[in-house]
């Protein structure tokens, strides 16, 4: 069974990629938050993969 939380950081990530203006400030807040959440039941290669989601989000700052 997959990683239901991962899956939903990565959806955030992508959603706020694609948010522009003060939406995008907001929907990087939610993504944080949900990688946050992903993070303490993941897997060790899960856990690589979401740094390089968090990576994605310090770069739309």
């Amino acid at each position: 069974m997959a990683n239901r939380l991962f899956q939903q950081a990565r959806q955030m990530v992508e959603l706020a990629k694609d948010a522009t203006g003060s939406g995008q400030h907001e929907m990087i807040a939610k993504a944080k938050n949900a990688l946050s959440s992903a993070r303490a039941n993941s897997t060790f290669a899960e856990q690589q993969q979401l740094q390089e989601l968090q990576n994605e989000l310090n770069q739309l700052k």
